[in-house]
């Protein structure tokens, strides 16, 4: 072990790799409990890494798309080990939560239309609903910090809803407009953090930043990405559908700012409006499993691939055709994240210093909450008014979810489970 100046020790890579597995198993809470856990367990209890350290490595992840709780583990594991402790922290962190989404999807593909299946998930729909909702108002907290914030939100739920305006150009327009704002009134977006800490004296920052490490990443990268792809060409009786989800998600995995909610947006947009790879209803039901799975939320995205795969399984078995999309729907939403940490976590502090950045970043963030606000209304449309009627139960069910999570007296996974046992019940009393 060795000690830096701060008196964070960094292990072993054998002792990191045992606490990388272990946490792949419990990291439930979304991002803000898998950060607090990481925060307690590598700070606090073991010292791995300073404080100071440790939030310069979550503000570079927060400017990122992707999972920020994901690429913060993959960053504190290139920090301690180099690219091997960074594959090693970032690959287990989301693993287990690959085979526990797999078997409940399979389950859900092969058996979801039972009546005591059915009538389970149904219970689950409303919490869903008040989940989505609970996040609009939980993130608009965070992002509304400047008057003509909530007017960036309002034009990105228009956009999306009246004008069916492309997500990744509401990101864009958002960006844009977000970096005009903060030249115009300084106040638009916090100033950047000042001071480099002792960031720079990462053992692996010096060698990687050079033009070598640099296009040895893309180099590796690219190699990564397109090695799926060749192997779909060449095999026989691939379905279309398969490239479409890859290339659809290459797309995705790029403006996933705001978190699984707003990627999820702009999927509901696509998947189900544009491809009808799946139903609104099963967009519900595969946010309802990812919300009791470990690993980061937007492994519903996993779920997504393997319906589409099962629905539209070609030539192949519908087990193989959905094996296959939940792999390259997962390989190509997560690839990205290591090659922006690989690249950019040598470079953090200039990253951070940037005031134009932080202001386009600051618009993006005000607009996510329209865009999930969208989300919001997309699934209580399925789940509060099936066939354009409401249901008293889920309305009922869904105002009692919300308020215990504004209350925070359970959360997230907890109501999916309550909400699984009502519908189970209400099932069963019905038969």
């Amino acid at each position: 072990m060795t000690t830096d100046v701060s008196g964070a020790t960094a292990p072993t890579f054998r002792v990191a790799l045992a606490y990388w597995a272990r946490l792949g198993w419990i990291n439930f809470g979304g991002p803000a409990g898998q950060i607090a856990l990481l925060h307690r367990d590598l700070v606090e209890r073991r010292r791995w890494i300073s404080e100071e350290r440790f939030l310069h490595a979550l503000n570079f992840c927060m400017l990122l798309p992707g999972p920020e709780a994901q690429q913060l583990a993959t960053y504190i594991g290139w920090l301690q080990h180099g690219t091997r402790g960074a594959l090693a922290a970032g690959i287990l962190f989301v693993l287990p939560s690959m085979a526990v989404l797999w078997g409940l999807a399979w389950v859900y593909a092969a058996f979801g239309h039972q009546p005591a299946l059915a009538g389970a998930l149904a219970g689950v729909k409303p919490v869903v609903v008040a989940i989505v909702a609970e996040a609009v108002v939980r993130i608009g907290r965070r992002a509304f910090r400047h008057p003509a914030h909530p007017a960036f939100a309002a034009a990105a739920f228009v956009g999306l809803v009246v004008f069916r305006v492309p997500f990744p150009a509401v990101v864009a327009a958002a960006a844009a407009l977000g970096a005009f704002a903060g030249a115009a009134w300084p106040a638009f977006a916090p100033a950047p953090p000042a001071g480099a800490g002792d960031a720079g004296k990462a053992p692996h920052v010096a060698a990687a930043r050079s033009a070598g490490h640099a296009l040895r990443v893309l180099a590796a990268g690219a190699a990564l990405w397109a090695a799926p792809l060749a192997a779909l060409a060449l095999l026989a009786g691939a379905p279309a559908v398969l490239t479409d989800l890859y290339l659809f998600f290459t797309r995705a995995a790029f403006v996933t700012f705001g978190g699984a909610y707003a990627v999820l947006a702009y999927v509901a947009q696509v998947a189900v409006g544009d491809f009808g790879w799946l139903s609104p209803a099963a967009m519900i039901d595969g946010l309802a499993l990812a919300e009791t799975t470990p690993g980061p939320l937007i492994m519903v995205l996993q779920f997504v691939g393997f319906q589409a795969g099962w629905s539209h399984p070609g030539a192949l078995s519908p087990l193989a055709a959905a094996s296959a999309g939940a792999l390259l729907t997962t390989w190509t939403t997560f690839l990205p994240s290591f090659v922006f940490i690989l690249l950019g976590a040598p470079w953090v502090e200039r990253l951070r210093g940037q005031r134009g950045l932080a202001a386009a970043l600051a618009g993006v963030t005000a607009a996510i909450v329209g865009v999930i606000l969208n989300l919001a209304v997309l699934f209580g449309r399925a789940a509060l008014l099936p066939g354009g009627a409401p249901d008293p139960f889920a309305l009922a069910l869904a105002v009692a979810a919300l308020v215990v999570l504004l209350r925070g007296w359970a959360g997230p996974a907890g109501l999916v489970l309550a909400g699984l046992g009502l519908g189970l019940l209400r099932a069963l009393a019905g038969s």
